[in-house]
């Protein structure tokens, strides 16, 4: 490869890195708009919609766990959880084999169904979406999310630490 072909190559290079953060950062606008449209709907702020989607995900928890995947402070959390838990979105459980003060959050699953419901349109259009790649660049789309959200969780950390 010739030096003017290496910095053509290069810049090449640069502006899809370029194409591709402008366009993760319209990603990002758009599913912060749908979930805020989302939890309008359904009656979720944000961060409860989240912790809600973590639950979930990831439950049953300990509220200290959660607090540590979301970064809320514990006091924060405590509100979110009562919320949520008065809408009937979660259960608090204590475990009477344990240290009685000991909590585990469990999602409502039978509420799952109203979620779904105002997600549908949104899991249609992915659905739509994903019927156009191969299953090969399904592979590189998966890996590239899930390596962008660790490369977004890494500076959450970072940012926390500061």
């Amino acid at each position: 490869m010739t030096p003017t072909a290496g910095r053509a190559a290069a810049q090449h290079r640069r502006q899809l890195t370029v194409a591709v953060k402008e366009a993760l950062r319209d990603l990002n606008i758009q599913l912060a708009l749908l979930n805020r449209r989302f939890g309008g709907r359904v009656d979720l702020k944000d961060v409860d919609w989240t912790c809600l989607d973590l639950i979930n995900r990831h439950g049953p928890l300990s509220p200290t766990s959660l607090a540590r995947r979301t970064g809320l402070h514990p006091a924060t959390l405590t509100g979110i959880l009562d919320r949520l838990q008065k809408a009937g979105w979660i259960a608090r459980e204590r475990d009477p084999e344990s240290d009685r003060r000991a909590v585990t959050l469990r999602a409502a699953r039978g509420r799952n169904s109203e979620l779904f419901q105002v997600l549908s349109g949104m899991n249609t259009r992915m659905d739509e979406l994903c019927e156009r790649y191969s299953e090969a660049e399904l592979e590189v789309i998966a890996d590239f999310l899930r390596r962008s959200g660790a490369a977004g969780h890494e500076s959450a950390e970072e940012l926390a630490e500061d």
